[in-house]
C-alpha cells in the first residue's frame, strides 16, 4: 500500500464484555499497532451507546499514549459543539505537552447521539450553527494568537495541534477547504457524498499556515481472516449488531432471528448502504481492496475500522493488514464488489 494505514478504534463494547475489558482490548490493540506501522489511531466521541466505550477521548488517548512511545493518536473526532472550544483546547494542549508531536484533534459538529442525549450534552439547535467560529477560536487557543481577548488556554498556547475538518456531507468539505485543513470522511459509516465532497474540497482549498496542499483521509470498514468465509460471517454479525444500534429503543436488544428478519425488510437496506465501503475477506483481498479504495476516493490516507464483533478477529484484522508487514509492491485493483459484504 503506497499510502499511510491508520486505525480508528470504536472502543466497541461486546456482548459478554465489560467496559473495563474494552478499554484494555483498545489499550493492548495500540500497543501492538504501533510496531504494527500503523500511522495513527483515532477515537470517536459517542454518548449513551452501551457498546461504544469512547465518550470521553482526552481522557483514552491519554491512557493509551501513556503505554506507547511513537504512534500519533487523536480524536476523530471531538463533536465541538457538545464543549466550550476553550475546553477542548486545554485538553488537547495538555496532551500536547504532555507527549509532543503525537496529538490529533479532529473535530465533528455531530452531537454523537440521540436527541435526548442532546438535551443531556446542554446543547442548543444553534451549537451546531457556530462550528466554523468555533473551530476558528479554538484554533487561536492553540495557536500563539487568541480571538478571545484577554482569555489564553494554558495548557494549549503554542501547541500547534494540527486541527481536522470530520465530515459526511459537503458543509465539511467546504469548511475544510476554506480553513485550510485536512479533511477526513466518514465514509466507514456514511458513504453517499464521498465523492463529490472530496472532489469539492480539493477544489476549493486554500493554502493555510497548517497546511500548503490537500490532505483527504477516507475511512473503511475491514473484516479480515485467512478464512474468508470466516470473515463474511463476522460481517453477519456486526449487521446484526447494527440492528440493535439503530433499532433497538431504551435498552432493547434484538435476537439473531429478530435482527436478521429487519436485515431481510426495507429498513435494513440502510444497514447495507452503511457499509458499502467495507473490505471483507482474506488479507491479500482486502489489502487489494484498500488500494482500490483509496484510488476510488482520492485518499492521501486511508483510516479502517476493524469491525469483527469477535475481538480475536477483531485483532487478527488489523494484524493481517499491517503496513510493516505488508507486500512491498501492490497487486492489481479489485473491483469493489469483489471483497465488500
Amino acid at each position: 500500500m503506497a499510502f499511510p494505514l491508520s486505525i480508528l478504534d470504536l472502543a466497541q463494547v461486546g456482548r459478554s464484555q465489560t467496559v473495563a475489558e474494552s478499554l484494555s482490548a483498545s489499550t493492548d490493540m495500540a500497543m501492538r499497532a504501533e510496531d504494527w506501522g500503523y500511522h495513527r489511531i483515532w477515537y470517536a466521541e459517542h454518548h449513551n451507546m452501551s457498546t461504544i466505550a469512547s465518550s470521553a477521548p482526552a481522557v483514552l488517548i491519554a491512557h493509551v499514549a501513556a503505554h506507547t512511545s511513537r504512534i500519533r493518536l487523536g480524536a476523530g473526532g471531538v463533536m465541538l459543539p457538545n464543549h466550550a472550544p476553550l475546553t477542548i483546547a486545554e485538553q488537547f494542549g495538555t496532551l500536547a505537552e504532555l507527549h509532543p508531536g503525537r496529538i490529533d484533534l479532529g473535530l465533528g459538529r455531530a452531537p454523537g447521539s440521540d436527541q435526548r442525549t442532546f438535551s443531556a450534552l446542554r446543547r442548543d439547535i444553534a451549537s451546531a450553527d457556530r462550528f466554523p467560529n468555533d473551530v476558528l477560536e479554538l484554533q487561536g487557543y492553540l495557536g500563539d494568537s487568541t480571538r478571545v481577548t484577554g482569555v489564553d488556554a494554558t495548557p494549549g498556547r503554542g501547541t500547534d495541534v494540527p486541527l481536522y475538518i470530520l465530515g459526511s456531507s459537503l458543509f465539511g468539505a467546504q469548511l475544510a477547504a476554506a480553513l485550510g485543513l485536512p479533511y477526513a470522511f466518514a465514509s466507514h459509516f456514511a458513504p453517499a457524498a464521498l465523492g463529490q465532497a472530496v472532489a469539492i474540497y480539493r477544489e476549493k482549498f486554500q493554502p493555510s499556515e497548517q497546511l500548503a496542499e490537500p490532505y483527504v483521509i477516507a475511512g473503511a470498514g475491514v473484516i479480515v481472516d485467512e478464512d474468508a468465509d470466516v470473515a463474511r460471517a463476522q460481517l453477519h454479525q456486526a449487521k446484526r449488531a447494527r440492528v440493535t444500534a439503530l433499532f433497538g429503543r431504551d435498552g432493547r436488544t434484538f435476537t439473531d432471528e429478530e435482527a436478521d428478519a429487519v436485515l431481510s425488510m426495507p429498513q435494513g437496506r440502510q444497514i447495507e448502504e452503511m457499509l458499502t465501503y467495507c473490505g471483507v475477506g482474506t488479507p491479500d483481498e482486502v489489502r487489494d481492496y484498500l488500494d482500490w479504495f483509496a484510488g476510488h476516493a482520492d485518499a492521501d490516507e486511508v483510516i479502517v475500522a476493524s469491525l469483527a464483533p469477535d475481538r480475536d478477529v477483531w485483532l487478527r484484522t488489523l494484524e493481517h493488514l499491517a503496513p510493516a508487514t505488508a507486500p512491498s509492491a501492490p497487486t492489481a485493483r479489485p473491483e469493489a464488489s469483489t471483497v465488500r459484504g
